[in-house]
């Protein structure tokens, strides 16, 4: 080890190692002691990935040649906004955990699944190659199963299992990439990686197995199932932490600034505006406070797809389209935790009394910066991607100039959605002071913290022309009167324009195949029944004996109870997880010389 990288290693690499290293060995704690004191101190474990994302500088590395097969974690530029705005969320959420759970049952599995999830995601933002990115990207995705089914709920296990579902496809999407990756790059290391020119397979598979965690239609069935289901601060770090994880993989994987990818770059802004709009229109329908921000996700999600896509489009402009798609996924991180613990709040605070008050305007702060109005982080973040979008040749310009200002407008028609809701819900709960801190905070966080970035420094001098409070400004209003009018057209008609779809759409529209399907099960199970009784027959009579004692043993075996043990989520998970750790063995040793 060089004298630099030695020098890196002791000042600031205790710092990188702990980020991940401390929920994890938390979650230990958790796993065999049973004191209070691990319950109750549970947030510190955040504290070190918040420090090194203010203290570690920029190219920092510490390589670990004798352990996991030379891994290499340091700090970069767009991992330090990352771990910024992942380990704040993560530390006020477990302060909320931790205040709103105390003398619940299932507490300390909770925590503990909470400790699991924040490791993996700190391991995935500062990982440096492609074995700790794809094993913090699993450990995380795996573990937030035990988030989004807490509650035990019909409805959380049918989220669950979606959920999961889509975890194993995304794992092994995203694992096939990095395999195709790792032999187009010839080593590990994520550097690499942009010089490379990976083929449409590759791409392919990084578009759809990333894109399963970042919500990209039609990928996104999961979302608005998972954060209703969940306690809020699951939903909160679900929402503002994990689905960024999706974003990064992108980031990092993605030839971004290498090469022109035109028709690349077209696909992700499509799919972007597509999940723009749909987000919108989805959330529109739905009356559940949780679904109609999962909803919100999944547009504000589309808005740093085209981000990317802009990337791909014009790699001569990938840092600016970098910048803005990373104070995109601060500004929306942090929002969303706010308005999660608020959605949390809202359903126990009394209706009339003085909190209530209180939450109804400290909710509308980050409402209002979601919509992108002046001054707010939302306009920041949606004025960097117009900048972006200005820079695109004469037919992409013109189109997102057209079209980004009317996302703005259903954003907040979605948001004055969901403070209507919001002002309905109520409850008779007592709120602890843990909760109003860590909401508070959160809230502060999220209007202060996108405007201290490196990355909105250069744009700072803007914020005050009236061309651009004026351009932020109408979506919001005609949001509102749009918003009045159907108020205004329910009064005299006395009836309510309301369209009710489900909560993963998609999914129940595939109720229509449910009878065809359950027709094709019982021929199935009919011919198996056939196939069995023509062994037994078989074997009644003799008809191979030839085989000797192979009569006997057949005789013996119990293959339906064989299958259903083989079915089982935890032998499956396990056999799957073996061959995948097999195959990133054989991948990372590389070739053998003779």
């Amino acid at each position: 080890m060089t004298e630099t990288a030695l020098e890196l290693t002791t000042r600031n690499g205790w710092l990188l190692m702990l980020a991940p290293g401390l929920p994890l060995a938390w979650a230990c704690l958790l796993a065999f002691f049973r004191g209070r004191t691990s319950l109750t101190l549970s947030p510190l474990s955040a504290l070190p990935a918040l420090m090194a994302a203010l203290l570690v500088p920029a190219g920092a590395c510490v390589e670990l040649p004798s352990a996991m097969l030379q891994a290499r974690i340091g700090m970069d530029a767009t991992g330090r906004v990352f771990l910024l705005f992942t380990s704040l969320l993560w530390l006020l959420s477990t302060v909320d955990a931790c205040s709103s759970m105390d003398g619940k049952p299932r507490r300390r599995h909770f925590l503990f699944f909470t400790m699991v999830s924040m490791g993996g995601n700190f391991g995935l933002i500062v990982a440096q190659d492609l074995f700790s990115f794809y094993l913090s990207f699993a450990l995380m995705s795996f573990s937030s199963y035990g988030l989004v089914v807490h509650y035990r709920s019909e409805e959380a296990i049918r989220a669950g299992r979606v959920t999961i579902f889509l975890v194993v496809l995304g794992e092994i999407l995203i694992f096939t990439a990095l395999v195709l990756i790792h032999r187009s790059a010839g080593t590990s290391l994520l550097a690499a990686v942009p010089g490379i020119s990976p083929g449409g397979w590759t791409l392919a598979l990084v578009f759809a197995g990333f894109g399963i965690k970042a919500g990209a239609l039609p990928l996104h069935v999961w979302l608005p199932l998972a954060h209703p289901a969940a306690p809020a601060p699951a939903s909160a770090v679900l929402s503002g932490a994990m689905i960024k994880a999706g974003l990064l993989g992108w980031l990092r994987f993605l030839p971004l600034g290498a090469a022109s990818l035109p028709e690349w770059g077209a696909l992700f802004i499509g799919a972007g505006l597509l999940a723009a709009f749909g987000g919108v229109g989805l959330g529109l329908a739905q009356r559940n406070i949780k679904t109609v921000l999962a909803y919100s996700s999944i547009s504000q999600m589309g808005l740093m797809t085209v981000g990317v896509g802009l990337a791909l489009l014009l790699p001569e402009r990938a840092p600016e389209a970098l910048a803005a798609v990373s104070v995109a996924a601060c500004h929306h991180g942090l929002t969303k935790g706010a308005l999660f613990l608020g959605a949390g709040l809202s359903s126990e605070v009394p209706l009339r009394s003085r909190g209530r008050a209180w939450l109804l305007v400290g909710m509308g702060l980050p409402a209002l910066a979601l919509a992108g109005f002046p001054l707010t982080g939302g306009f920041l973040a949606k004025e960097l991607l117009k900048d972006v979008a200005d820079m695109a040749s004469s037919p992409w310009s013109a189109l997102l100039n057209g079209l980004l200002p009317w996302t703005a407008w259903g954003t907040a028609l979605l948001i004055v959605h969901f403070l209507a809701l919001a002002a309905r819900s109520s409850g008779s709960g007592k709120v602890g002071p843990g909760r109003w801190l860590s909401w508070g905070s959160i809230v502060v966080s999220a209007v202060l913290v996108v405007w201290m970035l490196p990355e909105s420094a250069e744009w700072r001098a803007h914020a005050l022309e009236p061309a651009r409070w004026w351009a932020a400004s109408w979506p919001a209003a005609l949001a509102v009167l749009t918003a009045s009018l159907f108020r205004v057209l329910r009064r005299m008609t006395g009836r309510a324009l309301r369209v009710s779809i489900p909560p993963g759409d998609i999914l129940a529209a595939t109720r229509i195949f449910r009878q065809p399907m359950g027709g094709v099960r019982a021929a199935l199970h009919r011919a198996e029944s056939v196939l069995d009784r023509g062994l037994s027959i078989c074997i009644s009579n003799g008809l191979v004996d030839r085989c000797g004692g192979f009569t006997d043993l057949v005789g013996r075996l119990k293959f339906r109870e064989m299958e259903r043990a083989l079915l089982r989520f935890t032998v499956a998970g396990t056999l799957v997880i073996l061959v995948l750790v097999s195959l990133i063995v054989l991948v990372c040793k590389g070739p053998t010389s003779h």
